[in-house]
Formats: C-alpha cells, structure tokens, sequence
C-alpha cells in the first residue's frame, strides 16, 4: 500500500514583506521539495522530487543519517559505509589513541572488518517518514493559557510519537515549525552499532587549524569513515562480534568528475538551529551582551586547556576534543557578531519591523513590536548573569554532577529494593564518571574555575550576586578577586570528595547523604542559582522571558504566514532533515579580490610549516605530491581539496552531502565562510558560501595515502563518461 503524507497546510508558505526567496536561500522540508522542483531544474537538477524524498521506494533519504545526532553521514556503499567528517569523528579516533598507538595524529584506515574499531555510545538514524500531525497538536492546544501551552505541546507530542512508535522497532518525535505554528512527526530507525572503520592524520584532517577555520581558501581534508552494523536480519542491534554490515535501502554513488563554477550543487543533511525571524531586539542582545560573554567564557577554557595541552601528549589527546568543539564555536561567536554589525541587521530589522507594525490591521498584532520591547528590556538586564550560569559556571564538569547528586541519593534511597532501577542508576553513574574523568586535568580545572567566578565577579553587577559569592570573598578574600577565586578554587580541590574523580567515584559507591550535604563541592553547587535578590529570582526571570518570548515568536510568524498563503517560505532549521539546493559559485568578498571555487594541494603544501601545530603535513602527503601522484583524482596537473557552493547550511550540516544534479556525492560540506558567519540569524545571498572537502581528495587519501584499496573497491565511482566509452571501445577492438 503507497502512503501518501501531506498537508494542504504546507503549502501556505511565504516570504515576510514580499521579497524573493533566492534559490541558494532555504533549509526546505524533503517531503516539500517537489514545490521547488522547476527552480532546481533550471540550475541543473536532473532526478525527480520522488528520487530526494519517497515513503514507497528507495530514495536519498534513505542514505542520509543524523550521525550521533550531532552531525550529518552519508551511506556510500552497499555494506553500510558512513562518509562524514573528520571533526564529526575525531572523538572517536581520540578514545582510540593512545602514546603507543596514536591514531588522531597518526590516521588510520581498517583493511578488513575485523580491523574497525566499535564506538561505544555512537549512533546513527535513518528517516523512515514525515507526517504533518498539526491538526492533532491544535485539538489539544484550545483553551490552554499561555504558561500552560509549552507543557501542553509536550505532553500531546509525547502520545502522538509514543502512538506512531508503539509495536515497532522504530522511535517518533514530534518537532514543531513556523515557532509552534506547525508540527511534524518524524519517524526514525536508530542503528547503535558503529564501527570507525578509517580517518586521516588530523594534520589532514584539521589542517588549519583556528587559524583558517571558518575561512576561505581553505586546505582541509575533514573526513572520516565509518560503517553501520545489524544483526543477521539487517535489522538494527547492540554491538556485537556477530553482527553484520547493515546493507542499506540506497547508497550514493561517488563521483570524480569534478565541478566548475555555477554547476548544480545540492546539500542534504540535519542542519541544527537557525533564527532567522528573530527580531532587532535579539539581535541586538545578542551583539552587545550574550555573544562577547560567551566568547569570553570559551577563550578561559581554551587558554587553560592549550597551556596543558602543550605538554605532552597524552594530555592533548585527552583533552583535544573537547578543546576542538568549544574552539569551533568561540570563533563563529566572534564572526557573527562582527558580521551582523557589517550587515546592519539590526537596522534592517528595526525597517521591517516598523512596517509591519504600520501594516497590521489586527490589534495584537499592532502592539507584538511594543510587546517585544517590554519583555526584552525586562530581561536585558540579567542576560550576562544568565549566560554565565549557562556557559561559564556550569561548564564546569563536577559542578554540574555535584548539583546532581543530592536528587540523586535522595531517590536511591526511597527506591533502594528497586533492582531494576539501581542496576541503571549504577551503570548510568558509570558512565558519567568515565566521561569525567577521562577528561579531567586538576590544573587546567582549577584554573578554569577561579578565572571564570572572577569573570563573574567583575562583569555581573554586585546587586545580582548570589550569597555564595559574599560568603567567598568575606572568607576567603586575598587583596584581589583574582588571588580570592584562585585560593577558593585550592580550598575546594583540598577538601571537597566531588572533584578528583577517584575520590568522586569513592564517595558514590558507598553515597552517604549527611556528608553530602557538609561537603564544600556540594554547598557550592547548591548555591549557584541566587535566591530572591532585588525583585526578581533569576530562574524564574528566565523562564519568563522564554515564556513571554515563545507566544510573541508564534503570533509573529502566526501573522506572517496569513500575510500571503501563495508563496514558498521555508522554516527554521531545528536539527530535522533538509535539502539545500544552489550552485558551486565563485564570490568577491571585497573590491578587487574574486575567490576562486576550487583549492587544490599546491595551495595546500604552499601552507606547510613543518611541525606547526596547524600547519604541518604527513611525510606521505609530501612525497605524493613530489611525485604528482594524482591517479585518477587529479585534475590538470594538480590535485583538487576543497570547493565552495551558496548553499544554505548550519551547524549540525558537518558530514552532510554536496551532490550534483546526478544524483552523485561530489564533497563532504564542513565549514561555511568568514563573510558569511551571521546566517544563522540573516542570510547573505552575496556572500554565503558552504566549504566542502572534494570527494577527489577524499578518495586519493584513502587509496594514495592510506592503501586502503578495500574501502575504494566499496565504492560506486562515477568516472568521466567519455573516459569510459573510449575505454570500452578499446576493449571492443
């Protein structure tokens, strides 16, 4: 039987004030994508809308997973392949390294399947369907007040996933749209046995380092493979050594035909968040109060963590993970807020904005600008406090787990002859401590922990500290904040059971609640969130805010979509699939300088410091390139790395396929581009550009570099056409 799933409802998509979608613009619903269809035709589309998205056959869908619901994966062979990126899978090969057998620094590629390594806690999700379930939201949501109505959505998308999963192996959420205005069920098979099967050095793989991350040009081969494991029904199961690759509904073919500027690019994957109806009210918060705190907060982190990391090895590869995810987005913070000020965002906002409010011929409507501006005035003065708590104060590992713990016993005992429940708790608990401590570093902790409550201590104004801080400096006060935090930070480590992991895993084995409660760590914890100062508690200051915010973001775009129900309008990305269509396109990001859409190796060893952290290359790379050993993946003379296209992409895209209008992987995107770093909120049709690795260069490092011809002769490769007919006629004659 066909299933047919759509909604008259999605098709009331618009653009707010009239203005044009760009094709290059929109993170667009799959199972929609047939609206676009002529527009990608003109740009070189050549499949048809059932090829992107089908619920009765085998379609690309079917070979794009959310990979450790983090990034994006692409199946590329008939055994389960996984393509995605280095970064995505530097994790992986981090737990895997050690002095003795670095594989981060070192790369690694299996020669058969009992080579690749299981990746305990990671997996992978295939699309099964998409059902528009507002109708059924809607019912439930009549009569419920506003304080009630988040509540409300949660508990009717519950039973309607809980409803849609039940007697199935597969697992539903229920995601909303257009700020709560609509809402999608998805349906998903969740596979848990991945194996890493190869990755490259990371001199290859992070090549730049922060330096040219979020850059272009750019030189880097953010790749990793992985493959996807299923018992002897091809159905998903927990690892084990029985288990066989899963063999998947489609895989995507590779080519190696290479691109040229303006040729049809397409970028499918599950994008994380985007914000692009915020209003000038959040953005101008953002510009001048959470982003600088937040980019503040990272650089303590990073600075202590690099000044450890320098030392030897084996703290780096502890530690170079996390160091890689929080430096990531400490740039595109800085990046963003410099470019949403180049852009005039905020002016451009406050234009439409004004409009809207001249236009309105509904009352609420009328007063949403001044509404806005009340609640955002309300908050604004408890941003920085906030985004302290969120990014600073409890960033900190065991701060976080101490806070945990009193709930935690308190429950153990009341259902300590529960087995069932305290086998979990224990393995749970486990768990947590082999997280912490795998990551633990006494001195970069501490240090991280005294620099940022004297951040605190200097940026939050003295009437919003909480008690705790009082106590501290009226206890502990050493003629500066700095010399007070950092002889705190000494108390705590010397006399607290819950920052040391050895002596945090002691104290759970055998919990004792009185000591708990007298423990300095947990005092400390417990205390964080002020109590009743000035008029408001900060908790409930926040939750007002995302309250008051939440109903003004759907009435807003409530007032948007009724505006004109003719027009395409895609919605936010919210880590759902989506399909981005464009073109590989050159760009000038300023007078005089046009950037090319290709990098090759030449560009790539111009770069080449010996023994710099981001800028050295392995000995194998260099002695290929001596001797121009391209193969096959070579384009005159040279060998192509990355190229950029204008499609729509965000966090969350990492790994996501580009393919072309065949229907054929021809990169992996990982990066977008400096001009470009406010599209999360605004999008820049000038300047916007998507960073992928060339799938030239991925197979070169894996067949030149690493030898793994097994994982080549997986492939489908899509080699130059007229190459294969003179081919065949050769071997006619």
């Amino acid at each position: 039987m066909k299933i047919k799933i759509f909604s008259i409802a999605f098709l009331a998509f618009i653009f707010l004030n009239g203005i044009t979608v760009k094709a290059d613009e929109g993170m667009w619903l799959p199972m929609l994508i047939g609206k676009n269809y002529e527009q990608m035709k003109k740009q070189g589309f050549k499949l048809t809308p059932e090829d992107l998205y089908s619920v009765n056959k085998a379609s690309i869908k079917d070979a794009i997973v959310s990979f450790g619901g983090f990034c994006t994966g692409e199946i590329v062979s008939k055994n389960g392949l996984i393509f995605t990126n280095h970064h995505c899978g530097y994790d992986a090969a981090a737990s895997n390294s050690t002095a003795q057998n670095n594989i981060l620094d070192s790369g690694f590629y299996a020669k058969s399947f009992t080579e690749e390594k299981p990746i305990s806690g990671l997996f992978v999700r295939f699309l099964v369907r998409i059902e528009d379930v507002t109708p059924k939201v809607m019912a439930a949501l009549a009569g419920v007040t506003d304080n009630q109505r988040a509540s409300k959505i949660a508990e009717i998308s519950k039973q309607i996933a809980s409803g849609a999963s039940a007697g199935t192996d597969s697992e539903a959420e229920v995601r909303d749209i257009y700020k709560a205005n609509q809402f999608l069920l998805f349906v998903y098979n969740r596979f848990t046995d991945i194996r890493l099967v190869g990755i490259p050095p990371q001199s290859i793989g992070k090549f730049g380092g922060d330096t040219d991350n979020w850059e272009w040009p750019r030189h880097t081969g953010d790749f990793s493979i992985f493959r996807v494991y299923a018992d002897a029904n091809n159905k998903a199961a927990v690892y084990n050594v029985n288990n066989k690759p899963y063999t998947p509904k489609k895989y995507l073919p590779v080519s190696i035909k290479g691109v040229k500027n303006n040729d049809f690019s397409m970028v499918y994957g599950y994008p994380g968040r985007t914000d692009r109806y915020l209003t000038s009210y959040g953005v101008a918060l953002a510009t001048g109060k959470t982003n600088p705190t937040i980019v503040k907060l990272r650089d303590i982190r990073l600075k202590a963590w690099k000044e450890e990391m320098d030392k030897n090895v084996d703290t780096r590869l502890k530690l170079s993970s996390q160091y890689a995810s929080i430096a990531n987005y400490w740039k595109y913070f800085i990046g963003q807020t410099e470019q949403l000020k180049r852009l005039k965002i905020y002016e451009e906002k406050q234009t439409q904005e004004a409009k809207f409010t001249s236009t309105a011929k509904d009352s609420v409507y009328r007063n949403l600008m001044q509404n806005y501006k009340t609640t955002y005035a309300a908050y604004e003065p408890f941003a920085v406090h906030i985004t302290y708590i969120n990014e600073g104060l409890l960033a900190t590992p065991w701060v976080r787990n101490a806070s945990q713990l009193g709930g935690l016993f308190s429950s153990m005992s009341e259902k300590k002859d529960d087995a069932a429940y305290m086998a979990q708790v224990k393995e749970n608990m486990s768990n947590v401590l082999d997280d912490y401590q795998q990551t633990y570093n006494e001195i970069a902790d501490k240090k991280i922990f005294a620099r940022i409550l004297t951040a605190f201590y200097n940026d939050v104004s003295k009437s919003q500290h909480p008690k705790f801080i009082t106590l501290i400096t009226e206890n502990y006060w050493k003629g500066s904040p700095e010399e007070t935090f950092k002889n705190y930070a000494d108390y705590l480590w010397a006399n607290s059971k819950l920052i040391d992991p050895v002596k945090l895993r002691a104290f759970v084995s055998n919990p004792n609640m009185s000591e708990l409660e007298k423990d300095p760590g947990y005092m400390y914890a417990k205390n964080l969130n002020p109590q009743d100062y000035v008029k408001n508690n900060l908790g409930s200051v926040s939750t007002d805010f995302i309250t008051q915010k939440s109903r003004l973001d759907n009435l807003y775009l409530k007032a948007i979509l009724e505006t004109n129900k003719t027009a395409l309008r895609y919605p936010d990305a919210n880590s759902t699939m989506r399909i981005s269509y464009g073109q590989v396109q050159n760009y000038s990001p300023k007078d005089g300088i046009t950037y090319n859409v290709t990098t090759n190796i030449d560009g790539m060893v111009a770069k080449y410091k010996k023994g710099d952290q981001e800028f050295d290359l392995p000995q194998s790379l260099l002695d290929a390139y001596k001797k121009r050993d391209f193969r096959e993946y070579g384009e005159n003379g040279t060998l192509p790395v990355n190229f950029i296209s204008n499609n729509d992409i965000t966090g969350g895209n990492s790994g996501s396929p580009v393919i072309n209008g065949n229907g054929e992987l021809i990169g992996l995107a990982f990066d977008g581009n400096w001009e470009a770093m406010s599209g999360d909120i605004a999008f820049d049709k000038n300047y916007k550009r998507t960073i992928s690795v060339d799938s030239r260069f991925v197979l070169w490092c894996i067949d030149v570099l690493g030898g793994a011809k097994n994982i080549i002769n997986e492939l489908d490769i899509r080699r130059d056409k007229i190459a294969v007919d003179k081919s065949k006629l050769i071997m006619k004659k």
